[in-house]
């Protein structure tokens, strides 16, 4: 049995893995400059593709949620001070890593007047603003409990509208997935459209990063299998789709965000400057 969820778990952690990077689209700087001439549709059959990939990912994990859970939180497992002190570390990655990663790379970026980079900064953190609201509302509709709450005995404990006044029915989907795979695919999307062949080298390493933030949520006992495959869903569609929507269709926000500057004045220290137009 011990062998059996083993592999079990070696799978989950492989489709989890790879699958984002796999249904990954691209958005080089010939699709970008083509999307400027005429904007591409915001969802395409690629991403329903990707998206059955995620659905059906999801519903394969529930009948092995309680398996993975007993699995990842025997005695031995939890007793291993390295796999506890590490996924104490990773989860950083996703709250509060996106946004203060995201919003140092932003600042750099406008003061440095490196275009590029306060694109990767701003976009990802906006990605992962998008992809946590829509997790919070679905973790407030869900109502799953979360698996120290049933013993690792009941992953199908779903209570409608239960999980906007009370933690404990926040398991479905994991946030903490969410966050860290939107953060993952935009910055995958984000370099990708800048040297293409980059996403077989960051690829693997935003997502893979984003799976151990998973895991860590599973080896915690705050989430079953599913809760993070549909967050890294949600998270992956998106980072792709803020990256690719805001290059087609600049919002008001990205236009003046990605047109301020701190620039050096005679009078004072330091000022905001916009360049082009303030929508």
């Amino acid at each position: 049995m011990h062998r059996i969820n083993t592999l079990v778990t070696a799978a989950w952690l492989g489709f989890v893995a790879t699958a984002p990077l796999i249904a990954q689209p691209s958005l080089s700087p010939r699709a970008k400059a083509d999307s400027a001439k005429t904007p591409a549709p915001l969802f395409t059959r690629k991403d329903l593709f990707a998206a059955g990939i995620f659905a059906v990912g999801t519903v394969a994990m529930f009948p092995f949620d309680e398996r993975l859970a007993k699995h990842l939180t025997n005695p031995g497992a939890q007793a291993n001070k390295l796999f506890k002190d590490a996924s104490t570390a990773v989860e950083w990655i996703a709250t509060p890593g996106p946004f203060v990663i995201g919003g140092t790379l932003y600042a750099v970026g406008r003061i440095g007047h490196f275009d590029r980079v306060a694109d990767l900064g701003w976009h990802g953190t906006e990605a992962v603003i998008v992809a946590d609201v829509t997790t919070w509302v679905l973790k407030g509709l869900g109502g799953r409990s979360r698996p120290f709450v049933s013993g690792d005995t009941n992953a199908h404990d779903f209570k409608f509208t239960k999980g906007f006044a009370n933690g404990d029915r926040q398991s479905f989907p994991s946030g903490h997935a969410t966050s860290a795979f939107a953060a993952a695919a935009a910055v995958t999307a984000e370099t990708g459209a800048w040297w293409p062949k980059s996403t077989w080298i960051v690829g693997p390493l935003m997502y893979g990063g984003a799976t151990t933030v998973a895991l860590s949520r599973m080896y915690h006992n705050k989430h079953w299998a599913s809760d993070v495959v549909m967050g890294a869903a949600i998270g992956t569609f998106s980072g792709w789709k803020v990256v690719q929507y805001s290059h087609a269709h600049p919002t008001p926000i990205d236009k003046v965000l990605l047109h301020v500057s701190a620039v050096p004045m005679p009078s004072v220290d330091w000022a905001l400057a916009w360049s082009g137009n303030i929508p």
